[in-house]
This record gives C-alpha cells, sequence and structure tokens, in this order.
C-alpha cells in the first residue's frame, strides 16, 4: 500500500471512529507502528487530525462519541484483559452498578460466575449479559433508551438510583485524564453516571491505553472520587500515557495494569499460573536527597487477596 492510500484509510478510520488506536490502525493498514505514527504526523501537520496518547483523533481537542458497532471492534484484546482483571475484584454476595460500554459488556460476561451477586446497571448490554445467569440478580433503571449505546437515560434512570447504596460501580468512559478525571460526550449519559458514582462507596474505572490523556466535553468522574483504574499497558514507546497514569497515581488513584499474557479467550480468565501483567516502568521518578525514590508507583498486593480471583497476579499501583 502506498503512503497516500495509507494515510486515507488512517483518516477515514478515525472519522468513522472518533479515536482509533496506533496498535489497530496498524492492523488494519498491515504495517508496523513505526510507519502509522509517521503517517499520523504527516496528517495533524496538515490539520486533519490530532495525535493523543498512543492513537489519533479527530481535530478540535474533544473526541466525539462512536456509536456500539464502531466501539466493539476497537481495541478488544485491551478490554478484554481489563474485564479479566476487574472481574477479581467482585466477590460472592455483593452488590454493585456497572454503567454502560463496551468494556463494561465484557466484564458483565465474567460476573455471571460470581454467586449472590446484585448488579444494578443502566445498560441493556450488561443486563443481556448477566440475563442466563442462575445466581445474578439484575435490577434495571428506568429511563429514556438512548440507542447509540444501549443505555438508558434521562430523570428517569437519575430517579431510580436515589437512596440506592451498593459497594462499587465500575464505569468507562470516552476519556481519562488527571487533570479532569472521566468524560464522556453526551450530556445525558454523564449525568447518569454521576448518579451511578453516587451510589456507590467506590469508583472502579475501566479504560484502555487510548483514553489515557483523551478529554472529552463532560466530566463523569472527578479524580479525586476515582478509587481504582484498571487499564492495560501502554505501548513501550507511549511515555505521555506513562506519565498520566504517574499523574494518576500522585493524586492517590490506584492503579492495576494489564500487560502481555492477560486472557483474551472470552471471559474465562487467565489459567493457574499465567501472569496477566508486568510491571510498567514509569517516567517522572525523581531523587530524594537521601539517594531513594520520591513519588512513585509500586507494587503493593495482588488479586489473590480478593474473592473471585483464582491467584493471578496484579500490580496495584498506588503513591507511597
Amino acid at each position: 500500500m502506498f503512503a497516500a492510500e495509507r494515510r486515507q484509510l488512517i483518516l477515514e478510520m478515525v472519522r468513522a471512529n472518533g479515536a482509533v488506536s496506533l496498535r489497530e490502525l496498524a492492523r488494519v493498514v498491515q504495517t508496523s507502528e513505526v510507519t502509522v505514527r509517521r503517517d499520523v504526523r504527516a496528517l495533524e501537520a496538515e490539520g486533519l487530525l490530532d495525535r493523543r496518547h498512543g492513537g489519533a483523533v479527530l481535530p478540535g481537542g474533544f473526541t466525539r462519541e462512536s456509536g456500539f458497532p464502531q466501539k466493539s471492534h476497537l481495541s478488544t484484546a485491551e478490554k478484554t484483559a481489563i474485564a479479566d482483571l476487574a472481574a477479581g475484584l467482585v466477590g460472592e454476595g455483593e452488590a454493585i452498578v456497572v454503567g454502560a460500554g463496551t468494556t463494561t459488556q465484557e466484564l458483565a460476561r465474567r460476573l455471571a460466575r460470581v454467586p449472590g451477586l446484585t448488579v444494578v446497571t443502566n445498560s441493556l448490554l450488561v443486563a443481556q449479559a448477566l440475563a442466563h445467569a442462575n445466581r445474578v440478580e439484575v435490577v434495571m433503571t428506568g429511563g429514556t433508551l438512548r440507542g447509540t449505546n444501549y443505555a438508558l437515560v434521562g430523570s428517569g434512570a437519575e430517579q431510580s438510583l436515589q437512596g440506592l447504596r451498593v459497594s462499587r460501580a465500575f464505569l468507562s468512559g470516552s476519556g481519562l485524564t488527571a487533570e479532569r478525571g472521566l468524560s464522556t460526550s453526551n450530556m445525558l449519559s454523564a449525568s447518569v453516571d454521576r448518579a451511578l458514582v453516587q451510589a456507590a462507596a467506590e469508583v472502579v474505572v475501566l479504560a484502555d491505553h487510548t483514553k489515557l490523556g483523551a478529554d472529552t466535553m463532560f466530566q463523569t468522574v472527578p479524580t479525586e472520587l476515582i478509587t481504582r483504574l484498571v487499564t492495560d499497558e501502554p505501548p513501550l514507546h507511549d511515555e505521555r500515557a506513562a506519565a498520566e497514569l504517574q499523574s494518576l497515581a500522585d493524586q492517590g488513584v490506584e492503579i492495576t495494569v494489564a500487560g502481555p499474557g492477560a486472557d483474551a479467550s472470552g471471559g474465562e480468565g487467565p489459567p493457574p499460573g499465567r501472569q496477566p501483567r508486568r510491571d510498567m516502568p514509569l517516567p517522572g521518578q525523581r531523587r530524594t536527597q537521601n539517594g531513594g525514590l520520591g513519588p512513585q508507583l509500586r507494587s503493593a498486593s495482588t488479586l489473590a487477596d480478593v474473592p473471585g480471583e483464582r491467584g493471578a497476579r496484579v500490580a496495584d499501583l498506588r503513591r507511597r
């Protein structure tokens, strides 16, 4: 494929999806990420798109929301790895809320195996994934159906969440920055997500590395309310994404990173003994006067101690 043909295809993908990772672009145009990165720089110089952490977005600073058919085909391996690890945080008999999104849909498929679980959701996709789980109770909010992401939104959804209290909320979104937290491109979706957050004692954000550094119109969860981020490992060259993770950790967000080797088989979780991640070196660590490292990310625990996880190790990266 000639360079002009590659760049035209890249541009069409970004216009269709709003945001696309370099990894996905390289797969579609059948070339290396190095070549795709060079093409993205050239298109950015022409003002046709903007570069973001490990990917490309529509120009103008704020990415628009893609529909479900487009998002369901993006970063599928990463979403699977994230869902595998997030499911290990949920124990038997818990009550949780799960927001709308393709990553939370993957999580729901794994939650079907957790006995005694109660899931409150505004997502038809999440409810569908749990519809045949014998030991899981699904509670749907009210509201008006938003067809682009199969979610219930509006005052009916928000009012049905009043007075609710659960242990955790699992949410995804269109962008995540240390400065603004989680954000989305739709006002109605953002309003319901904020109501879901109010119902939970802890907030767990599920976001693949392409969302890191992306900023969209409506804030849903400010950084100080995010308890934990479950994400995948950014490419080694993506120092900006690593720096964003460091900034989030500096603000007290616990970060769980799924690395190469995480299971992508569709929901059975990593086999015993397989390591679903590796520790990721992050920039920005400063030496203190006594020679030690200043604020940094460190491995603090494993999900083997959390009910529902079968011995898979992950790194909980948090501020000292």
